[in-house]
């Protein structure tokens, strides 16, 4: 019950995500030329900022390479997952 109650406290946020999603999956990362657009510097940051996250996290190192992988090979849906199911944030900063 306590993993259903998780899922229902982060659902709004799912959802601000889902419709940021529909926004910009019409934007490309990269320009006509071949450099990243300005999305993509932005997504770029979010990966960097996700994965520096994946290994302060105290999971084994199994988890940390899947994580891993699942940011990079889906950059912005693998932030979505990650940033939902991950299960960060059990730290002991009392913060209920």
């Amino acid at each position: 019950m306590s993993k259903l109650h998780t899922f229902a406290n982060r659902l709004p946020a799912a959802m601000s995500l889902l419709v940021l999603t529909l926004l910009v999956s019409s934007c490309a990362r990269f320009n006509a030329d071949g450099s990243l657009a300005t999305w993509g510097y932005v997504l770029l940051a979010l990966d960097v900022l996700a994965l520096f996250d994946v290994f302060r996290q105290p999971w084994t190192i199994g988890k940390k390479i899947l994580w891993t992988a699942i940011i990079f090979f889906f950059p912005f849906v693998g932030l979505i997952i990650y940033w939902l199911f991950a299960g960060r944030g059990k730290s002991n900063t009392g913060i209920v």
